[in-house]
């Protein structure tokens, strides 16, 4: 069954440090199956709190793939690129 990473991403430090894991890190799905659904773009608020920075939603062929693309030695070498200069949110859902 098909499982998305979902994040909401806010710069809070180094914008070149967040670039360079942002041209790295497509390379490290595709392995994995990952297809970006959402990367960034206008968003617009229906209901709740304001979002802060962007969203990213990234498709996998299943949960064991998403979760294998997170925990993967490619994924995890750039992580803390943005780790250090964002506050995040992220999720990975089962979908339907």
């Amino acid at each position: 069954m098909t499982a998305y990473m979902i994040a909401k991403v806010q710069l809070t430090g180094n914008a070149e440090e967040l670039a360079e894991y942002r041209s790295k890190v497509s390379a490290t799905t595709e392995p994995y199956g990952g297809r970006y659904i959402v990367r960034g773009g206008a968003v617009e608020v229906l209901e709740g709190d304001q979002v802060s920075g962007g969203i990213v939603i990234i498709e996998f062929p299943s949960l064991e793939a998403a979760r294998a693309w997170n925990d993967s030695a490619e994924y995890q070498r750039i992580a803390p690129l943005r780790i250090r200069n964002t506050v995040s949110e992220r999720l990975i859902v089962d979908g339907v």
